[in-house]
């Protein structure tokens, strides 16, 4: 990692009642930076994300964003802080406008609509082309376009996104995949991804962390895990390597 950890997970212990998922995962991560989260389904991936954003309240563990403790915030607070999440499914208002959606991305934090709505247009273009539609009537990859420009409303310095490319088509994927990188290059904003689509994933992205069981496995470069033929069989589905 390359330049001060603004969110870091240490030892995180998290789980569904007395179903424990976490086993003490840790990860850090850097301003400006993607990294990816991969694993074997059940693995603790999107329970990770939950636990990060507040949805789950942790067992055991710490958690910090811009050097201030989280761990035990709510959502709301989190997202004052600097914490936007994107979940995998219900990730729109499928009866309220492109525009009315992206109000509700200020609905906690204290903001100008109109110089958020521009800024946003701004770093996510396609926008303009159905502002006016209603959201629920959108391509799953135009909705998912929708879901990352009402979390960008507040300004997060940290973007917590489950499975984007869920449901969409190859092209969408990579028009989705394409919006992220941007968003981290030109806003700053550190990207944590859970990912099933491993090798689009990680084309994007800095880093990588394997989990198995709930817990750490491997973490690296997002090209030395490309490139790793044994991490490739056993976690990614096949070898090769990035063209």
């Amino acid at each position: 990692m390359s330049g001060t950890a603004i969110l870091t997970a240490d030892a995180l212990v998290a789980g569904y009642g007395e179903m424990q998922i976490l086993h003490g995962v840790s990860l850090e991560l850097a301003a400006g930076e993607i990294v990816t989260v991969i694993g074997p389904n059940g693995c603790g991936k999107s329970t990770l994300l939950k636990t990060l954003a507040g949805l789950l309240r942790p067992q055991g563990g710490r958690i910090e964003l811009n050097g201030l403790d989280i761990t035990n915030a709510t959502t709301r607070d989190r997202l004052r802080a600097g914490l936007g999440y994107v979940p995998q499914v219900r990730n729109v208002f499928g009866t309220m406008s492109v525009e009315e959606n992206l109000r509700m991305g200020l609905f906690a934090v204290p903001g100008s609509i109109k110089d958020r709505q521009n800024s946003v247009r701004e770093i996510l273009p396609t926008l303009a082309e159905y502002w006016t539609a209603t959201a629920g009537k959108l391509s799953g990859g135009q909705q998912q376009v929708v879901a990352l420009g009402r979390a960008l409303m507040a300004s997060p310095t940290v973007l917590l996104l489950d499975e984007p490319s869920a449901g969409l088509s190859p092209k969408a994927t990579s028009e989705v995949f394409h919006h992220i990188r941007e968003i981290s290059n030109r806003q700053g904003v550190a990207v944590l991804l859970v990912e099933q689509n491993a090798h689009k994933a990680l084309e994007i992205s800095d880093r990588c962390y394997i989990l198995a069981e709930g817990r750490n496995q491997i973490d690296g470069t997002a090209r030395s895990i490309l490139n790793n033929p044994v991490v490739g069989k056993i976690y990614l589905g096949a070898y090769g390597e990035v063209e």
